[in-house]
């Protein structure tokens, strides 16, 4: 059981049951706030050993790279080359890992440390000082308010009038500040469920990511390992006989001694701030922009380089320039282009009143021509009108833009969609536009869409229902919350159940392409929900159970096809039955729960070889069944041969009892004989372990 909205009514009358609700408030505060800098010391923790780790491999690395081998004579080998140039590419390798790595302990502050310090420190903190501003208020009321209950009757009236003065000064502070920490520690605790798990998640996905890289590099790495190998092996073979050569020169030297030789300019040009829309939020980037008047193009240098990208010169082809109001934005000096290359609008933000008009003279820019916004409330009526503005909205974005990314989340301006209603709800001509011909984009009709029937003087579904509505979402049992959900929607009057189901079949059709446009069931739940749904009182509540009315949407979404079926069987809702003995179909998503699925398992080498694979296989373990872990050989795989090689059978020779014949003059060649010979016999008793592995 949660614990109950505390409502601002409360505040005013200030009771013990108040004081005892807000008590557990402050107690879930507490152990919030230890578990926050748990966290964070043991973030830090891990932060710090993995730079350690990372800072060592890096100076590993250096001391690879500033070896050089000196080689003999005025002309290297193909094989010779490759290994002169080997710990140059293990350190470039080593710093390619690292650098990742490091990149993600640099951001791991910002991601994991910063995030659950700001939260700790700005939204617990200052709820801790909304705290004592409270009690120190309250302390000084109830005190003042005792010494005014003590006040002589006697007194005479002008003090008597003052003290009743300030005793109501104080009681208007204490409520004040009652208010504010009533609505600051709610706010707190609302909002922790994402922002300590957010940052957590963040840092999980970039330590994830950062594995995922190392392995891409391990097999990046594989052909260059191999052709290192027969390099080396081609060097030691080269060396052999070189050797040999060279010890029967000096055999021969000691014999017999003997000495050996060895256009014009832009119409103007200054910095612009433009306005960027990014999926948290909106900034302003400076560029340098050069205009040419003649061929109308604009030439956009970035300023400020985008971590990560590499920025050049932009240049687009000018379409129309307009002046921007000044009770639009927040910014002064603005005004917007439209061009060729980049859809939708640019706002531009000029350095002065005289700059931007410098800027729009040489755009040709013009005035913007003012809508007066819709005020009249018969225009937001649930009539034949708005059926047909609904029916031509469906239409457009379900034969233009229903696979568009984002369909309903991305929000269009609010100019252009102000003048869409105004033009299609115009009293002279009501209906008379044409959405397919008249340049209308696709996320100003949408959001013209949800501007109707957000604005409706009642919801869709009314507020006659709206509790049931809820009372049926919160239910456990899903088979009552779907029989509710069907009988109340009959409920509605038929106009409210005809847009309705309107809504609800095209909302259906927009989530068939949810692999398109992203948009599923639950998305559309959190968009529609307050736009059909809301309660006729605002109080702390109300608000809590908006997330409610997204299931409601989100279960007429899902259920389509049953609900408008036809009515249920019988007209009224059942009342609530005890909780059902059996599991719920929808179960909490875990990850130490979760079935195992089928995975690659990587064997070792020398097995491979046996089963005449390359490096490696692939094992597919049945569902259900734990993989076995199998760690890689501690030697380097045998070098590849140019020649062809004629399979040999599986038996395996035994280094100690082979003649000495049997055993290769290359050290290396006896190492690997030695080493698979070993990996073969374990393999077949452990699969694939090597001996001390069993930990």
């Amino acid at each position: 059981m949660g614990h109950p909205p505390l409502e601002f009514s409360d505040c005013y009358l200030d009771s013990p049951d108040f004081r005892e609700r807000l008590k557990c408030y402050e107690q879930e505060l507490e152990r919030t706030n230890k578990f926050i800098k748990d966290i964070i010391k043991d973030g830090n923790a891990l932060i710090s050993a993995m730079r350690n780790y990372s800072s060592a491999v890096q100076k590993f690395s250096q001391t690879l790279q500033s070896f050089q081998f000196d080689f003999i004579g005025d002309t290297l080998t193909d094989d010779e080359i490759n290994i002169a140039e080997s710990f140059k590419e293990f350190a470039e390798l080593l710093n390619e890992v690292e650098n990742e790595r490091m990149m993600m302990v640099q951001n791991a502050g910002d991601l994991l440390i910063k995030p659950l310090e700001n939260f700790r420190k700005e939204q617990i903190g200052f709820t801790k000082e909304r705290k004592k501003k409270f009690e120190k208020d309250g302390e000084r009321f109830y005190s003042l308010l005792d010494r005014h209950l003590h006040l002589s009757s006697k007194k005479k009236e002008s003090l008597l009038q003052e003290a009743d003065l300030q005793l109501d000064k104080e009681r208007h502070n204490f409520f004040e500040s009652s208010l504010d920490y009533v609505y600051q520690i709610q706010e707190v605790q609302e909002s922790k469920k994402f922002n300590i798990v957010e940052p957590v998640l963040a840092f999980l996905h970039s330590l994830f990511i950062s594995n995922s890289l190392t392995v891409e590099f391990t097999q990046d790495f594989l052909p260059y390992k191999q052709q290192l190998q027969l390099s080396l092996q081609n060097t030691r073979n080269h060396f052999s006989s070189t050797r040999e050569e060279m010890g029967e020169l000096k055999k021969r030297m000691k014999e017999a001694p003997q000495t050996c030789k060895l256009p014009g300019q832009p119409t103007i040009e200054g910095y612009l701030y433009t306005q960027e829309k990014w999926a948290l939020g909106i900034s302003w980037m400076k560029y340098y922009c050069q205009y040419e008047k003649e061929t109308k193009t604009l030439t956009m240098t970035p300023m400020e380089q985008k971590p990560g990208i590499k920025q050049g010169p932009l240049d687009l082809t000018l379409k129309y320039c307009v002046r921007r109001k000044t009770e639009s934005i927040d910014k002064r000096f603005c005004f917007d282009i439209e061009t060729n290359e980049r859809p939708g609008t640019i706002t531009l933000q000029a350095l002065s009143e005289a700059n931007r008009r410098l800027w729009m003279e040489a755009m040709d820019g013009k005035e913007p021509i003012y809508h007066s916004p819709i005020t009249k409330q018969d225009e937001m009526e649930l009539n034949e009108l708005g059926f047909k503005f609904v029916r031509k909205c469906i239409n457009v974005i379900e034969t233009k833009g229903i696979k568009t990314e984002g369909l309903y989340r991305t929000v269009g301006s609010n100019i252009q969609v102000q003048k869409l209603l105004n033009t299609f709800f115009d009293s002279k001509c009501p209906g008379d536009l044409d959405f397919y011909n008249s340049g209308w984009d696709i996320k100003t009709i949408t959001s013209s869409l949800k501007f109707y029937l957000r604005n409706l003087s009642e919801p869709v579904m009314t507020y006659k229902l709206h509790k049931d509505l809820i009372s049926a979402a919160k239910s456990d049992n899903l088979d009552y919350r779907l029989g509710a959900i069907h009988s109340l929607i009959y409920k509605l009057p038929e106009n409210n159940r005809e847009m309705l189901e309107l809504i609800m079949r095209h909302l259906v059709n927009v989530c068939k392409h949810s692999k398109e446009n992203l948009m599923t069931p639950s998305n559309m739940g959190v968009i529609f929900g307050p736009t059909l749904m809301r309660a006729q009182e605002d109080t702390v509540a109300a608000m809590m159970n908006i997330k409610f009315q997204n299931i409601v949407v989100e279960i007429l979404i899902e259920h389509f096809d049953k609900i408008y079926s036809g009515p249920p069987e019988e007209s009224t809702v059942l009342p609530l039955p005890p909780p059902r003995m059996l599991a719920r179909r929808h179960k909490p998503i875990t990850i130490s729960k979760r079935l195992l699925q089928e995975r690659t398992v990587f064997c070792t080498a020398s097995l491979d070889k046996r089963k005449g694979d390359s490096n490696s296989f692939s094992k597919v373990q049945p569902s259900g069944e734990k993989p076995t872990i199998i760690r890689p050989p501690v030697r380097p795989p045998d070098p590849p041969c140019r020649a062809t090689i004629i399979q040999k059978p599986e038996s395996k020779p035994d280094i100690v009892g082979s003649s000495p014949e049997a055993i290769p003059s290359s050290m290396v060649a006896s190492r690997t004989r030695f080493f698979e010979t070993a990996s073969w016999k374990t393999g077949r008793s452990s699969q694939g372990r090597l001996p001390g592995d069993e930990n």
